[in-house]
């Protein structure tokens, strides 16, 4: 399949800590690509050195085969890529009604037809027209990732960059927001690279994923080579192990 996104022997470095190292990685259009280690490993940098928002030392990142560089982004490449983040609350201005927060990309990117597209996010991520006039702290966590999702779908991009998008979230409403993203992206043909500790979200939403650890990529693995055990890193492993939680140890006779 076609690589929409490709990351070539990325290495990114604050003074002397390099949070990637010479990462490679690519996500065919259409594919939920996973990004897994523990925390600290360069999950989220990588999202953020894609998005432009840290600095990238050495390396290409493509989009659509167009070469990107610097921290400079293109207004055509937020049309094309969106970012999701992990707290909803904080991704969202407090003081913008919904309506503002929604409004807003369109407007920076001299968008029309704003009502409608507005109640067509609104309607595709599941809230009415009732919650165009809401604060954020007059939603629930959910709802309030909710409105994060259709801002960065409002103006139909190709990728979502998804860091931890439910890991802000109750168990029952991260479901609902899983379901949500994988039947948009179903209906747009949407290429998602998501970010998570937990493996059983991974399994169940991405196809492949790429194990990180100490911003290197030490294995890439299908999700089916994952719940089958048949993976050749021990910390892939350890993470598995993991996953699986606390473990009791057998009483001493």
């Amino acid at each position: 399949m076609t690589s929409v996104l490709t990351v070539e022997n990325i290495t990114v470095a604050y003074e002397d800590y390099r949070a990637l190292d010479d990462v490679t990685l690519a996500v065919s259009r259409g594919e939920t690509f996973g990004l897994v280690g523990e925390s600290g490993s360069g999950k989220s940098t990588l999202l953020r050195a894609i998005a432009g928002l840290a600095p990238v030392r050495a390396g290409t990142i493509r989009v659509d085969g167009v070469t990107l560089t610097g921290t400079k982004r293109s207004r055509d490449f937020y049309r094309k890529v969106q970012m999701v983040f992990q707290d909803p609350y904080g991704s969202l201005h407090p003081r913008q009604t919904v309506d503002r927060i929604l409004l807003e990309p369109l407007a920076i990117h001299g968008v029309g037809d704003t009502e409608p597209r507005i109640r067509r996010a609104l309607d595709e991520v599941g809230l009415g027209p009732s919650f165009r006039f809401r604060f954020p702290h007059q939603m629930s966590g959910g709802q309030r990732q909710r409105i994060a999702i259709a801002r960065a779908l409002i103006l139909e991009p190709e990728i979502l960059l998804l860091d931890e998008p439910t890991s802000a979230l109750d168990a029952s409403v991260q479901a609902e927001v899983l379901n949500l993203l994988e039947q948009v992206r179903k209906e747009r043909d949407l290429s998602f690279v998501m970010v998570s500790h937990d493996l059983g979200v991974v399994t169940h939403m991405c196809e492949r994923m790429a194990v990180m650890r100490g911003g290197k990529v030490v294995e890439e693995l299908t999700s089916s080579d994952l719940i089958a055990g048949a993976f050749k890193e021990d910390y892939t492993r350890d993470l598995m192990t993991a996953s699986k939680g606390f473990v009791r140890a057998p009483k001493a006779a």
